[in-house]
């Protein structure tokens, strides 16, 4: 019987589960869809989706909440801006777990947590943008 046990340990410390959940929502809010392994994606639901009801509804302070956990101002105003506005008529359930084999390494499972109705353009998006800021500025620099 799993009596008293509320969520996965993950072989970590309470503080290193709390940094690394709170880095894994910001990349998945970023990016709207990232890989991991099983165990991780599953119980990052909880906090993705608590995250999203915060930026649902509105306030100054859920934002505060919001910030408390992310820790990130970009994530935060995606989170209330473009998100909130995207499910604004659902109810729940706004990320989704997809299996994704196994590593080759340890030959853990892996899987694809993503926001449901997600955006195809935002992975990778800073990325590109960071890497054509790096070539502007090169060519700028050999002009000159």
């Amino acid at each position: 019987m799993r009596h008293g046990f509320k969520h996965r340990l993950l072989n970590r410390t309470s503080s290193h589960r709390k940094a690394m959940f709170s880095n894994m929502v910001v990349s998945l809010i970023t990016h709207e869809q990232i890989k991991t392994t099983l165990p991780k994606a599953k119980e990052l639901r909880r906090f993705a989706d608590k995250m999203v009801t915060l930026g649902k509804q509105g306030t100054l302070h859920a934002r505060r909440q919001a910030f408390a956990f992310l820790r990130d101002d970009a994530a935060v105003s995606k989170l209330f801006d473009s998100l909130a506005v995207r499910y604004k008529d659902r109810q729940g359930g706004y990320s989704r777990v997809l299996k994704a084999g196994f590593r080759y390494g340890d030959n853990a499972p892996l899987a694809f947590i993503e926001l449901v109705e997600r955006d195809m353009d935002a992975k990778g998006a800073a990325d590109i943008a960071r890497h054509e800021a790096e070539l502007e500025e090169a060519g700028g620099a050999v002009e000159a």
